[in-house]
């Protein structure tokens, strides 16, 4: 691997001296174990501790196949599915790489003792597969996590459809938390020149997963002049969805949970911020029975930040909690666009505000290729920026999952796997120096 990293760091390494490198038998990465799936077994989920289940440890090179690419991942980041992989919840994933692995001999790769996690990248390439003609070794690249088989016709209007649709580095092996991932080709997208790897690497599943979810015409194809409530607005999803909602011509409703939180809305230009704990909603009164005088108290307040005016699109994630008050403060005709529950799966709402009101409640699930390569290039452009506040290195994974666990950081959570510190990789340092305050903006909470 030492002799991959100077190609890298040299910055000027030519294709053909990529191409000739010799690849490694194993790779340092990031593991879960199957034998260990009951480990946390009668814990409550907040007490099940990524520390524990998480490995980093030496795993052997998977087989290339036709249309996959070899990456050298200089850095990754952490997502709530690592946090569910690591704790098992809701269920373990390997079942998921059992049932992928029954497809073909290809694909029982991926079914092993052990999972190799992360669903975001930004390395090089060290080679292609057959077939593959757009990529070739020393390009610079970042992945989304959509893997898809395409063989059925169902996916061909929008791959998120396929049957086979998974998600890298979650329901597939050889994720991005290594040193080296396998991925599909077509998951392979420019790295933008004006980032580290590590700012490059942390937008990928949150910034797509915002993109589709609000922007797209497949979640809540957002308009200018949307009035926008994005619950956790500063968080690693939030943070993208306000950007995008600014960016869009819309109005945020930002709701945040302190008011260091409240500031970083402000610093990306939302002016209409709600602190949910200094304001004291409490959407349940005990953990069966919801509390519809906090929702009417929730819609009077955003009302009085926007001049009497409702919600057109409510972004949606953390699910149990909050969905109730969700759906009562859309306005009529609204949208509702939902994606993961963070405090639930489970999900209560009144149904007479939402068919006596004509309202519309969309699922969204990260994106399709073409979303993905529309939220990236918006990052390359500079129109939207990393929400990056604290990095890690591949060695205590553990404790930046537990970080993600626990709420305890801002934006996302770094990891870098090859690079041996922050700040590698920019290679347009002008286009930066422009950009610079955005880039750091979380860093400094």
């Amino acid at each position: 691997m030492q002799q991959i990293l100077d190609a890298i760091l040299a910055g000027d390494t030519p294709p053909e001296e990529f191409a000739s490198l010799d690849l490694p038998e194993s790779y340092r990465a990031a593991t879960v174990h199957k034998d260990e799936v009951e480990m946390f077994e009668g814990m409550e989920s907040r007490d099940k501790d990524p520390r524990k289940s998480l490995h980093v440890e030496d795993v052997a090179l998977p087989e290339l196949g036709p249309g996959e690419a070899l990456v050298a991942v200089m850095a990754s980041a952490i997502n709530y599915n690592t946090v569910w992989t690591s704790i098992f919840e809701p269920v373990s994933t390997f079942g998921f790489l059992e049932r992928y692995g029954r497809l073909s001999p290809l694909t029982k790769r991926h079914d092993l003792p052990y999972h190799v996690v992360g669903s975001d990248l930004a390395g090089v390439v060290l080679r292609t597969g057959p077939g593959v003609t757009r990529w070739k070794p020393g390009t610079e690249v970042v992945a989304h996590c959509l893997s898809v088989e395409l063989e059925d016709p169902d996916g061909h209007d929008d791959t998120m459809l396929d049957p086979q649709q998974r998600i890298w580095g979650f329901e597939t092996n050889f994720g991005g938390l290594a040193d080296v991932a396998l991925v599909k080709a077509n998951q392979l997208m420019p790295k933008p020149a004006h980032l580290t790897w590590e700012e490059a690497a942390s937008p990928g599943l949150v910034n797509c997963t915002a993109y589709r979810q609000l922007v797209s015409k497949n979640g809540g194809d957002m308009k200018q002049g949307d009035n926008v409530l994005i619950w956790g607005a500063s968080g690693g999803l939030g943070g993208f969805a306000t950007q995008y909602a600014l960016n869009g011509g819309a109005t945020p409703v930002c709701v945040v949970s302190s008011e260091d939180k409240a500031e970083i809305c402000r610093s990306m230009g939302a002016e209409l911020v709600i602190n949910r704990s200094e304001e004291g909603y409490r959407f349940w009164k005990d953990p069966q029975t919801q509390d519809p005088s906090e929702w009417k108290r929730l819609g009077a307040r955003i009302r009085e930040l926007t001049g009497g005016e409702d919600i057109d699109i409510v972004f949606e994630h953390p699910g149990r909690e909050t969905f109730g008050a969700s759906v009562f403060v859309t306005r009529k005709g609204g949208t509702i666009t939902t994606c993961a529950s963070t405090s639930g799966y489970m999900h209560e709402y009144d149904n007479r505000y939402l068919w006596m009101n004509l309202k519309r409640i969309i699922s969204s699930h990260f994106a399709n290729y073409r979303e993905s390569w529309e939220a990236n290039r918006l990052i390359a452009k500079g129109k939207i920026h990393p929400t990056l506040s604290r990095t890690y290195p591949l060695d205590e994974v553990g404790q930046a999952a537990l970080d993600v666990h626990h709420n305890t950081h801002q934006g996302k959570v770094g990891v870098l796997c090859l690079a041996p510190q922050e700040g590698l990789g920019v290679r347009d340092p002008e286009f930066r120096a422009r950009h610079e305050d955005a880039i750091n903006r979380f860093r400094g909470v």
